[in-house]
């Protein structure tokens, strides 16, 4: 059997949730297709969007990013600096990776780490505590800011 597109999990997961795949909501997914590796803000979405010439409101993507969110397709940041980024979750995952975000030029690196997963087991197992979900940030100076090359 073929593995589903991530599209057509999302349409499920949307259908699911009693939403429909709209073209507004499509294009706003298809930035993020196109941009997998960044954390996107809305003013970053209606940019893409705007040198696609895509016709679409800021108050759109705003509803169209907190749909998302809430029904987990995406996953809302805030790395500190006043704006709130989205990511796509994975949607087979429950956890996802983390943050290292430099604290002079805003660089962001995502890692993974299994002593992450390891501690929340132990919380659960010691506190009976069902943890949902979490997320680390850890802030600090890139290897270039830290060698003056920034």
């Amino acid at each position: 059997m073929a593995e589903m597109s991530r599209m057509d999990e999302i349409r499920d997961k949307l259908k699911a949730e009693n939403y429909k795949l709209t073209r507004q909501r499509a294009v706003v997914l298809e930035v993020f297709e196109e941009h997998p590796e960044e954390h996107l803000s809305v003013e970053d979405v209606y940019k893409l969007l705007l040198n696609k010439n895509v016709d679409i409101g800021l108050t759109t993507i705003y509803r169209t990013l907190d749909m998302l969110e809430k029904i987990a397709i995406l996953h809302k940041i805030d790395f500190g600096d006043g704006r709130t980024r989205y990511e796509f979750r994975q949607l087979q995952e429950i956890h996802h990776h983390h943050h290292l975000i430099c604290g002079k030029c805003g660089a962001v690196t995502e890692f993974k780490d299994t002593l992450l997963e390891a501690l929340e087991k132990s919380i659960q197992e010691v506190h009976n505590f069902k943890i949902t979900d979490h997320q680390v940030k850890f802030f600090g100076y890139c290897r270039e800011c830290q060698d003056g090359e920034k």
